[in-house]
């Protein structure tokens, strides 16, 4: 799978790193690509978060669900490009280590800070304030996951969680949708982008 980003200011190392991803996230779909499955957004959104991103002044931007570090390189070329810092957060070490060795090959590791863990258990130890939260882990854990960084967002923060056009079996998506667009200041919408984004943008009176 070949794909060119004329537009984006992406060097040489990030765009071979990229076509690594691209090639694994192919393989998997042959039913190969090792034993740690991809798990993570598609290229239009990664290109979209990244964007976003940009439109940031110096933001704080944390992950939910590095996986294998797909997202993470676009939200740290985003955050090298804006002058912010990435925390990015995965409950498999391998799977971290993975996305660590992928950004040294990228040369974009020095934006972005590795933890491992339970994100609920490690979100309790974050203070922020968030500039741009990207939720992309266990469905289940969506709505415990916004109630626990909600009061850590900063004013004009944005909020993304992926994978919001579910299966039937999947209610996660559901109930942290209704919550995200029942909070004061938060305003929402669900983008067809990939397997669906849901975008929030918070302004609190």
């Amino acid at each position: 799978m070949t794909m060119s980003f004329p537009e984006m200011d992406m060097s040489d190392a990030m765009r071979r790193v990229i076509e690594l991803y691209h090639q694994r996230i192919e393989a998997e779909k042959r039913g190969q690509g090792g034993p740690h499955r991809h798990m993570a957004i598609g290229p239009a959104s990664g290109r979209l978060i990244n964007l976003l991103v940009r439109s940031l002044e110096s933001p704080q931007i944390l992950e939910l669900g590095t996986s294998l570090g797909y997202s993470t390189i676009w939200l740290a070329d985003a955050a090298r490009a804006a002058g912010g810092q990435v925390i990015t957060m995965e409950l498999e070490a391998e799977k971290s280590a993975y996305a660590r060795d992928m950004a040294e090959q990228a040369g974009l590791a020095k934006w972005i800070d590795y933890r491992v863990g339970d994100a609920l258990q490690l979100l309790a130890d974050e203070a922020g304030p968030f500039d741009f939260v990207l939720v992309d882990h266990w469905k289940d854990l969506y709505l415990p996951s916004f109630e626990a960084f909600r009061s850590k967002l900063a004013p004009g923060a944005i909020v993304v969680a992926d994978n919001m056009i579910p299966r039937r079996e999947d209610k996660g998506q559901a109930a942290y949708a209704a919550a995200v667009r029942a909070t004061p200041g938060m305003s929402s919408v669900l983008l067809p982008v990939g397997s669906g984004l849901e975008v929030s943008r918070y302004h609190p009176e």
